[in-house]
């Protein structure tokens, strides 16, 4: 069975909580070298991390923001090269 999503927007604890759970789950692609999907979570959680009054991300726990804020833009931030398909990591690998 589907999980019903609610209509009504995250508040509160409710939204801290949402936001610490997407920070680790993008920890745990990032620590199986899936940076697909670990730029996905990250997006995700940094667009509701945003959202957070100053009360509220201080309830987030400091291991969390620090890798959200400063560890994944070293690899994910705008200064990087965009990802690209399957079909230019093959190209890479014959040209090699």
């Amino acid at each position: 069975m589907a999980k019903k999503k609610s209509d009504r927007p995250l508040t509160g604890d409710a939204l801290v909580k949402e936001v610490c759970r997407r920070i680790r789950v993008a920890r745990s692609y990032w620590d199986a070298h899936n940076n697909r999907a670990c730029r996905g979570e990250r997006e995700k959680a940094l667009a509701l991390y945003n959202t957070l009054t100053p009360e509220q991300k201080d309830k987030i726990p400091q291991q969390l923001r620090v890798w959200l804020r400063y560890r994944s833009e070293k690899y994910f931030g705008e200064h990087r090269t965009p990802p690209q398909g399957r079909s230019g990591q093959t190209q890479r690998r014959r040209n090699r």
